[in-house]
């Protein structure tokens, strides 16, 4: 059975763009190594995409979080240039975790099902926990060196607690 890699919102604006952070940049080349590895291995990637449209800060995120991003089409919402010629499917949502995403994975099967990306205390946790209450038995790991939080503290907050989770992190 393949194991899959989930590679979430590696997207400009979350990496050098409105959102950006040195943390974001600097697991660029480990997200890209963890992907070429899969691929190498004839394992399945793919990818989710923060999606937005023009009235965003008229919703409840642009509310609490008033940062125009990830706006569709724009070059923001594109994945970083190092990645965006990779392979596989992708996932756009336009909340925090994919409900298609999750539903998709319902009807597949996998050995394991690994997470990195942007951000650890966000986007990271909430697919992360979407996905093992739609699959409660599947092996759920996520790859610390290949994730970034919005601050540093909020990722190690977001680690443990997907470790309570039963989410094993590496």
């Amino acid at each position: 059975m393949k194991k899959l890699l989930i590679v979430v919102d590696m997207q400009k604006d979350f990496i050098d763009g409105a959102l950006g952070t040195k943390e974001a940049r600097a697991i660029v080349p480990n997200v890209k190594k963890k992907i070429e590895e899969y691929q190498a291995n004839k394992e399945d990637v793919l990818f989710t995409l923060d999606t937005h449209e023009n009235d965003y800060l008229e919703t409840q995120e642009g509310k609490k979080l008033p940062v125009v991003h990830c706006i569709r089409g724009t070059n923001g919402w594109g994945l970083h240039e190092a990645l965006k010629e990779f392979p596989g499917r992708r996932f756009e949502k336009n909340t925090f975790g994919s409900a298609d995403l999750a539903e998709f994975l319902k009807n597949k099967e996998y050995a394991s099902i690994e997470l990195i990306g942007l951000c650890t205390d966000i986007c990271v946790i909430s697919n992360a926990l979407l996905i093992k209450a739609f699959l409660p038995e599947m092996p759920i790991r996520v790859d610390a060196s290949c994730c970034a939080g919005v601050t540093p503290e909020s990722h190690e907050n977001a680690l443990n607690a997907m470790k309570v989770c039963q989410i094993e992190v590496i």
